[in-house]
C-alpha cells in the first residue's frame, strides 16, 4: 500500500476560501470586518515570521486586524495591561499572543487575563475547560487543523476507531485527545515515558505524532491502512524539516499520512482564521 497525501496546502486553501465567504456575510451585516489582533514581543525570528503568515492571511480573508509589536525589554505589567485593553475593544473579535515570550515574560498569567470570548487560539483555562466539559468554544488551532484533515480522509465519525496521540502537550496532545474522543474514538495517549510504544501505536487505526522528535514513529509501527497525522517539525541531520514520523517508510503502510511541511501547518493559521470569525459571529449573536 501507498499512502495518499493529505496536502494540508490545498485543503487550507478550501478552509480560507470558507473564511472569507462568511467574514463578507459578517462585514455585510453587522457593518464591520471581524477583527483579529497580534501581540508580538521581541525580535524572534521564528515568531516574526509566523506573526507575518498571519498577518498576511488574515488581510487576504478579509479580516481587520492590527499587530502589536512590543520590544523584548517590555515588562509583564506592560504586557498584561495591553491584553486587558485589547479584551475592553468591541471592534476586537480575537486577540492571539504570538508564543514563546522573551525570557523573563511569563505566559501563563498573560494567557490567563485573555477574554475567553476572544481566545481564538484556544489556550485559556476556560477554553481548555469547554472542550473538556464537551460544549461549544473556541478551540487550539493546531488540533482543530488535524480534525478538519482527518474529515477530509473520510473519517468524520470515528466510531469504532482506535486512536493513538504521542505527545500530552496543552497546545497539541491533550486537546486533540479531547477531539478525538468527542468523535467516538478509542484514544490512547503516549510520550516518552509510555513502555512499549512501538506495539501501542501498532494498534491504531489513527496516529497523531505531536512529541518533537524527529522521525520517531518508524514504518513497523503503523497498522497497515492507518491514517497517519504528523504534527511535528524538527531539523533533520542534513539541516532539512521533517516530522515525528519517517514519512517515506511509513507511507508504505498508511493509508493516508501528512507530509512536513505541507501538513499540519498550513492548517494551523487557516483554523485561526476560522476561530477568528467564529469569535465575532457569537459575540455579535449574543448581543442580540
Amino acid at each position: 500500500m501507498t499512502a495518499q497525501v493529505l496536502d494540508g496546502k490545498a485543503i487550507a486553501a478550501v478552509v480560507r476560501g470558507e473564511v472569507k465567504e462568511r467574514a463578507e456575510a459578517f462585514a455585510a451585516k453587522y457593518g464591520r470586518r471581524a477583527g483579529l489582533h497580534v501581540v508580538l514581543v521581541g525580535d524572534d525570528p521564528a515568531s516574526q515570521v509566523y506573526v507575518r503568515n498571519k498577518e498576511m492571511a488574515a488581510g487576504k480573508a478579509g479580516l481587520a486586524g492590527q499587530v502589536h509589536r512590543l520590544p523584548a525589554d517590555t515588562s509583564q505589567a506592560e504586557l498584561e495591561a495591553l491584553v486587558e485593553k485589547l479584551n475592553a475593544d468591541p471592534a476586537i473579535d480575537g486577540i492571539l499572543v504570538q508564543l514563546p515570550l522573551p525570557a523573563g515574560l511569563d505566559a501563563q498569567p498573560v494567557l490567563d487575563r485573555l477574554a475567553p470570548e476572544k481566545d481564538v487560539d484556544g489556550l485559556t483555562p476556560m477554553s481548555a475547560g469547554l472542550l473538556l466539559d464537551g460544549r461549544p468554544g473556541l478551540r487550539p488551532c493546531t488540533p482543530s487543523g488535524c480534525m478538519r484533515l482527518l474529515r477530509e480522509a473520510g473519517l468524520d465519525d470515528l466510531s469504532g476507531k482506535r486512536a493513538i496521540v504521542i505527545g500530552r502537550s496543552l497546545l497539541v496532545g491533550k486537546p486533540i485527545a479531547l477531539m478525538l474522543l468527542a468523535k467516538n474514538a478509542t484514544v490512547t495517549m503516549a510520550h516518552s515515558r509510555t513502555a512499549n510504544l512501538a506495539e501501542e501505536c501498532a494498534r491504531a487505526d489513527i496516529v497523531v505524532a505531536a512529541v518533537g522528535r524527529a522521525e520517531l514513529v518508524k514504518r513497523e509501527w503503523i497498522r497497515e491502512g492507518a491514517v497517519v497525522i504528523d504534527v511535528g517539525i524538527n531539523r533533520g541531520d542534513d539541516g532539512k524539516l521533517v516530522g515525528d514520523v519517517a514519512y517515506a517508510e511509513c507511507a508504505e503502510r498508511a493509508s493516508w499520512i501528512t507530509p512536513v511541511p505541507g501538513g499540519v501547518g498550513p492548517m494551523t493559521i487557516a483554523m485561526l482564521l476560522d476561530n477568528t470569525v467564529a469569535a465575532a459571529e457569537r459575540r455579535e449573536a449574543a448581543k442580540a
